[in-house]
């Protein structure tokens, strides 16, 4: 039973409902909304009606709204206590290859698994099954006590799979809208079966490629070999020197803003039980690269990188090629931590590589994007509200934890509207996300929808 009066008969309903919540989210994934294909902007719109629809019918004031590409969805509805802002989006990755999916992606099934039943289609978990987690619960609260527990905005956007390119604009036209005390953002996963999770730290990410150029043609290495520059050699002796010996970084100034995490993190995360060795082993490794002294959960979660994901140079055929390039690259992207400013990394980075650069060579450079990082504020007590209530519902304790990818839109909400996320989803890393066979576990969902009925509560009490 629940402290809170109100919660209980919502956690009922939910339970009672959830068959019918299994239905409407099998019609949204009906809808075929692929953001990046412009042979399917009809179905985008359609999936877009069909929230804007839904909304409606629980007595949000909702609304399509166009954008230079996809239209945005919002939803305003319930009254007092903290506002809260709820983001998600409704397109969907492409299903290629096609034939790698056991059914049609868009024609979604309940399948029986090993682990036990699941959604399967596209969009199942990434987004559309994560977003109607929260609608349900705003449902079950309407249902039951014929308003929401709190003030609440909803948004969904339409892009978020090609790049959102329309967001940041439809933020600053709509600050003054969308603006709230919180954000919620349900594009993330519990941390295991079990143990539900609040992600409070998103790594940011600056992409750099660089081009040295040699000689002005490719040579023959037995002609020219010994006494022409050779610009791989040079690439290779840049790229070696960005690392010590203790897997430090050495790009000048890299580690300002680099916080430490604190003791009551620490503990948490040497709490999960995380099998480092299995973590890697899953993959083929066993000995950790990053920072000497520090744990695996750091380095993917709050430790900065750098990491090479391209070279080209030379003849890369089959067979052999006695050649000297004219020309070698490399893409090398930063994942970034705390303050750290990406603008000033970019600079520095370039700097040390054109003093690396022999006289008989030249550097071209070319950005890839620049975000920093997000940390989330985590003395607000309503984090400690929001994990006490997942807490709740899940068998294990749920725990404030990293993310070493990037979600672009929580760091939006912090330089366009000024508020903090609350990063809370139910996804698993089996999901399948935006590969074929993609499915979001039957538990996910029910317990999904229940976990948000219990943080509305607790935000809203």
């Amino acid at each position: 039973m629940s402290d809170d009066p109100r919660l209980d008969p919502v956690l009922a309903r939910i339970d009672a409902d959830l068959g019918d919540a299994v239905e409407r989210l099998k019609s949204l994934l009906r809808i075929p909304s692929i953001s990046t294909d412009s042979d399917y902007d009809g179905h985008v719109e359609t999936a877009a009606d069909w929230l804007v629809a839904d909304l409606a019918s629980m007595g949000f004031e909702a609304a399509k709204r166009p954008t230079t590409g996809h239209p945005m969805v919002t939803g305003h509805g319930g009254e007092g206590g903290r506002h809260l802002l709820f983001y998600g989006h409704y397109d969907v990755q492409p299903v290629d290859p096609l034939n790698l999916w056991r059914r049609d992606p868009f024609d979604p099934e309940v399948q029986e698994t090993e682990e036990g039943k699941v959604i399967r289609g596209r969009g199942a978990s990434d987004d559309k099954g994560q977003l109607m987690t929260f609608v349900e619960a705003c449902r079950a609260w309407k249902t039951v006590h014929g308003s929401l527990p709190s003030r609440l905005t909803i948004f969904f956007e339409g892009e978020e799979e090609s790049g959102s390119p329309s967001l940041i604009p439809f933020l600053r036209e709509n600050a003054d809208e969308l603006r709230a005390d919180l954000a919620l953002i349900c594009d993330t996963g519990l941390f295991d079966h079990d143990t539900p999770a609040i992600t409070t730290m998103l790594r940011g990410l600056l992409g750099e490629e660089i081009t040295i150029t040699g000689p002005d043609k490719d040579l023959h290495s037995g002609m020219y070999g010994g006494a022409a520059m050779n610009p791989v050699r040079v690439l290779a002796k840049i790229l070696a020197s960005l690392h010590d010996e203790s897997g430090r970084i050495t790009v000048p100034g890299f580690y300002d803003g680099v916080p430490e995490i604190s003791d009551e993190m620490r503990a948490q995360w040497d709490g999960l039980g995380f099998n480092a060795s299995a973590f890697l082993g899953d993959v083929g490794l066993s000995v950790p690269a990053g920072e000497e002294g520090r744990s695996v959960l750091e380095m993917i979660w709050a430790r900065p990188t750098c990491e090479f994901n391209g070279i080209t140079g030379g003849y890369t055929g089959k067979g052999f090629k006695t050649v000297l390039p004219s020309k070698a690259s490399a893409k090398v992207s930063f994942r970034l931590v705390g303050t750290q400013d990406p603008l000033k990394i970019r600079e520095s980075f370039r700097a040390m590589v054109r003093e690396m650069v022999p006289a008989d060579c030249s550097v071209e450079f070319h950005g890839h994007g620049a975000g920093p990082a997000s940390v989330m504020a985590t003395d607000d007590p309503a984090f400690e509200i929001a994990r006490q209530a997942l807490s709740d519902e899940w068998p294990k304790e749920a725990a404030f934890i990293g993310s070493g990818g990037s979600i672009p839109v929580a760091g939006y909400f912090k330089t366009e509207l000024g508020m903090d996320s609350m990063l809370i989803g139910f996804g698993k890393d089996d999901d399948l996300i935006h590969s074929p066979n993609e499915k979001y576990d039957l538990r996910s969902f029910h317990k999904g929808i229940r976990s948000w009925a219990r943080i509305l509560a607790a935000l809203s009490a």
